[in-house]
């Protein structure tokens, strides 16, 4: 028989896509003013894999990784999607959002971005809110999945994640 015991403590992440300009540095300012210090910054990496965003954001956009150093329960998941999509309406202008922010999560077995669509391979957690199994860890490696978005699986972007989660690894020995 399995023993319910608590999860363990997670490390925030959000993806940020915009087209440029001064919003970011707002945006980021917010971000951490809510979430917590930043402990890494990724450069911004072209975003070029859909065009889904190209009509309401505009052309060239840009995606940046950030990570939090306080790790978080990962129950707290739905709050901070939550707390991202007021942020993005802030910014919006005419409706049309200017900054898209996915919050999410390394664990040791995963990494868990938060959505508001439903589907298959992403269980509903609340309040509107569904976790998206995005990469799985194993073979001392992190792995997409067949839904994984295509930049998510870049051989930089998996190293990135791949460091995080040893960063995150060392902060739970040390909690």
């Amino acid at each position: 028989m399995s023993r319910p015991r608590p999860a363990e403590a997670v490390k925030l992440l959000m993806s940020i896509i915009y087209a440029g300009g001064d919003l970011p540095k707002h945006v980021l300012e917010l971000l951490s003013g809510h979430c917590g210090v930043f402990d890494f910054v990724s450069v911004e990496m072209p975003f070029h894999y859909t065009d889904y965003y190209t009509g309401e954001m505009g052309v060239s956009l840009v995606r940046r990784f950030i990570f939090f150093d306080m790790l978080i329960r990962p129950e707290l998941l739905p709050d901070v999607k939550l707390f991202t999509n007021d942020v993005e309406n802030k910014y919006s202008v005419q409706g049309n959002r200017r900054v898209n922010i996915d919050p999410g999560y390394i664990s040791p077995a995963h990494l868990i971005l938060a959505t508001g669509k439903g589907y298959t391979h992403r269980p509903y957690l609340r309040d509107g809110i569904y976790a998206d199994l995005t990469l799985i860890y194993r073979e001392k490696s992190f792995h997409s999945l067949p839904w994984t978005y295509p930049d998510y699986a870049e051989k930089p972007v998996m190293e990135m994640f791949n460091r995080m989660r040893s960063k995150y690894l060392i902060q739970l020995k040390h909690q």
